[in-house]
């Protein structure tokens, strides 16, 4: 029982470190610039794809638990971390490399867009420390836990995904190229 209390608040540092510095990371990332470096405009439709699958994957992670298929759903869910990790990092080149794209749509479809890039954006950083306690419950054995953090993980992971790639369409008619 000691053994896992220590490993509790070990991950919970890590858990605390990772979700304060992965949105500092990216903000300094997004800023900057690299010089004479040539856009990388064919990402965005890749990572809107990873934020599509990750939906789908989710999807598939809740069906797969509850049948009762444990091990498919881990499975998936560390699919979905992984395809999140790699959205991230494509994110961050695009925008090292890339100037940012300005919405141009009119009306209330402008309010739309930013309704949703707001909400994904500010849901996308919260996200970050559901997605590893509720991980790390599971890790630890503590499926009681689990399955009570994954009511509000689930939803808002879900969220972030799907609207990932509603931005992505919303915005693609603007892009320069």
């Amino acid at each position: 029982m000691e053994e896992t209390s220590q490993k509790a608040k070990s991950l919970n540092k890590w858990i605390t470190v990772v979700s304060v510095a992965v949105p500092l990371v990216v903000v300094v990332l997004f800023a900057y610039k690299i010089p004479n470096a040539k856009p990388l405009s064919f990402l965005p439709p890749i990572y809107a794809g990873t934020n599509g699958l990750t939906a789908i994957l989710l999807v598939m992670a809740l069906v797969a638990i509850k049948k009762g298929k444990r091990r498919v759903h881990q499975r998936l869910i560390n699919t979905c971390i992984v395809l999140s990790v790699l959205f991230l990092v494509m994110y961050v080149a695009y925008h090292m490399t890339s100037e940012s794209t300005i919405y141009g749509g009119e009306g209330p479809m402008k309010y739309v867009y930013y309704f949703i890039l707001l909400t994904h954006i500010v849901l996308s950083i919260s996200v970050i420390p559901l997605v590893l306690i509720t991980y790390s419950k599971a890790y630890l054995g503590d499926f009681v836990m689990h399955r009570l953090w994954a009511k509000f993980t689930f939803p808002i992971w879900l969220y972030v995904a799907i609207t990932g790639v509603l931005v992505y369409i919303m915005i693609s008619p603007y892009y320069p190229y």
